[in-house]
């Protein structure tokens, strides 16, 4: 535990020879509240010596070195309380008990021993001034001002010099131990939201890293999967534009039909960034993706322009997406691209939380790229399974054909890591890996319904 700025500005005072003085200022009252208590003490000794029959400058040298006490007043503020009592009787060192009766209230000594010595210093002010003006009194026989006159005048002087240094002391030690608590209670509370904004930017973080995967999870399953059947059927194009010209036309509507499609589907998502109303940040320069999403997109819409399709429906959520009901669309397109796929449904179609129907959509959608870029010619078997409280999903394919062209598409391996981390993330299992046949199977369970907030 580090002390504080105030313990280490006192220890290093105290290194500099300051003793127990905190500040400069300190010192130098407390030196000159002393000088005055040492002259003070020095001129009431000489009245002092004449009544006790001492020699004066005994008495001069006594009361300057009784004076002096009042030094120690913030070190030990009892001693010189006591000294100020013990010299009351001599009718000395009054500035000494009114700075120490105010020093002691004000410190951390517990408050039966101030009123201990408060009342020990009334008393003894009392007797001392009931006793002087007696002897006054009695030594002017002109003067009679009645039996009260002498006791009530001691009791007042006593209580004017002991109760105010005693009740200024006390009100200004607890303002300053207020002040140290509400210091404190503000330190707590800086740190505290110190605490707080780096959890704060901790999350923050965080939620900036989730939302760039999934959209990067988003671009792949729709550039991927739209990109690959495009090189299929491009390369289908290529081999038969002499030989069947029908066909080849065919081809071409085909590629020309996924490319909308694929562009209708950026459009979209790149339209939710284009309307995001923060500046969401990715990357190590720190650019907006609104800013981003808005160049995107208006290229998007610069290469669509004059095409007749669908409008889109762009700047609706990532959430909303292709579900089950498509899925015999997504099985079409890979058989007009060559591919040989059956799809099984088993069970009775039920509705699903849209994430749900997504992530299924998603999976199969994975399965059929991969088959397309690894395993060109092979057969492929969709099956789609929906059972109490979850569906189940299967794309398995047989060994490639070694007749068929290989399309040449690249793979950067993040389409399954992206699949696994979507089924993850409802709750769901995801297994990949090669069948015994030399092919290759993907499965899913999903529940019917995600959690909260997937």
């Amino acid at each position: 535990m580090t002390a504080t700025g105030a313990e280490q500005g006192a220890v290093g005072r105290r290194a500099r020879g300051w003793w127990w003085w905190e500040r400069r200022r300190g010192a130098v009252l407390d030196g000159v509240l002393a000088l005055l208590s040492a002259l003070e003490c020095a001129a009431e000794g000489v009245e002092f010596s004449r009544s006790a029959g001492v020699p004066t400058a005994l008495g001069v040298v006594f009361g300057f070195v009784v004076g002096w006490v009042l030094l120690l007043r913030r070190r030990w503020p009892i001693a010189v309380v006591l000294v100020s009592i013990a010299v009351t009787p001599a009718e000395m060192g009054f500035l000494m008990g009114v700075v120490g009766l105010y020093t002691l209230a004000a410190s951390e000594v517990p408050r039966r021993i101030t009123a201990l010595l408060a009342g020990m210093s009334l008393v003894a002010l009392g007797l001392v001034t009931f006793v002087r003006m007696r002897a006054d009194v009695a030594s002017a026989p002109e003067f009679d001002p009645g039996p009260w006159y002498v006791p009530v005048t001691a009791v007042v002087l006593a209580v004017g010099m002991t109760a105010p240094p005693v009740l200024l002391g006390l009100y200004i030690g607890a303002r300053r131990r207020l002040m140290e608590s509400l210091r404190e209670r503000a330190d707590s509370l800086e740190q505290e939201l110190s605490l707080l904004a780096d959890r704060a930017e901790q999350r923050a973080q965080m939620a900036r890293t989730e939302e760039r995967t999934r959209i990067a999870r988003e671009m792949h399953d729709v550039v991927a999967h739209r990109v690959s059947l495009m090189v299929v059927h491009a390369a289908a194009l290529q081999a038969v534009a002499l030989k069947d010209p029908q066909k080849a036309v065919r081809n071409a509507a085909l590629v020309g039909d996924m490319g909308r499609q694929a562009l209708t589907e950026l459009r979209e998502m790149l339209g939710v960034l284009r309307t995001e109303p923060g500046g969401v940040r990715g990357g190590s320069e720190g650019v907006p993706l609104a800013a981003v999403g808005r160049a995107a997109a208006a290229a998007v819409s610069a290469a669509v322009e004059g095409e007749e399709r669908k409008p889109a429906e762009g700047g609706g959520p990532l959430d909303e997406g292709p579900g089950l009901e498509e899925l015999d669309g997504l099985v079409e397109q890979s058989r007009q691209a060559g591919m040989v796929v059956e799809l099984l449904v088993v069970g009775e179609a039920r509705g699903y939380g849209a994430a749900v129907e997504r992530t299924a959509y998603r999976v199969v959608q994975e399965g059929l790229t991969n088959v397309h870029k690894h395993a060109a010619g092979a057969k492929v078997v969709v099956r789609l399974a929906h059972r109490e409280g979850e569906v189940a999903l299967q794309v398995e394919n047989g060994p490639s054909d070694g007749a068929a062209a290989d399309a040449g598409l690249p793979s950067g391996g993040n389409g399954l890591v992206g699949m696994r981390e979507r089924v993850s993330a409802l709750g769901g299992v995801f297994v990949s890996g090669p069948t015994d046949a030399g092919g290759f199977r993907l499965s899913a369970v999903l529940p019917a319904v995600g959690p909260a907030g997937a």
